[in-house]
């Protein structure tokens, strides 16, 4: 954890950014890659002989199950906060996707959690959990934790999470343009 000094009349910036990482899940992606390279693998080099049915379905399902573990790995290698006026929008992996756009408005409050773990919430990814809400954990560690209008909880871990709690507070107590 870092300890960021905080400064009572700091302005912060117009749209805020932040962003956290797990260089593990390039370990799982790999192993997805590896297993749709043995589907291949068995696609062109193995004896169509010894019976075609077993062989497509030995080849279709190293396909698949590689597929699935790369692009499922790759989706949540990182997740990106960005915090404007209006909005706090959290993309995940290279792709953006999936994606949760949560307008200020529906925003009841925000606090830091020191301690955000994968195992708290059943693994990485984007999770649901009817005790806990709704989070998106790419690693441990530090994270927000959103306290929505309608009595749902949002957690995201991400760097400089007290940061981000900081800048979401401030905008949450400011006017809208346009109102005194």
């Amino acid at each position: 954890m870092r300890d960021h000094p905080h400064r009572e009349n700091s302005t912060h910036p117009e749209v805020w950014t932040g962003r956290a990482t797990n260089r593990i899940q390039w370990l799982l992606a790999l192993a997805g890659a590896a297993c749709m390279a043995l589907g291949i693998e068995l696609a062109v080099d193995s004896a169509w002989n010894v019976g075609i049915a077993p062989l497509v379905m030995s080849v279709v399902g190293c396909i698949a199950a590689g597929l699935l573990v790369l692009f499922g790995t790759l989706a949540f290698v990182h997740v990106a906060l960005r915090v404007d006026k209006e909005a706090l929008e959290v993309r995940c992996g290279h792709m953006g996707l999936p994606r949760r756009r949560i307008p200020l408005s529906q925003v009841a409050g925000a606090e830091f959690a020191p301690h955000v773990t994968p195992r708290h919430w059943g693994g990485w990814g984007y999770r649901w959990r009817p005790e806990k809400g709704t989070a998106v954990v790419v690693r441990r560690g530090e994270g927000i934790v959103l306290r929505l209008w309608d009595g749902h909880t949002f957690t995201i871990t991400i760097d400089n999470a007290e940061s981000a709690v900081r800048v979401i507070k401030d905008r949450l107590h400011r006017p809208a343009p346009g109102r005194a």
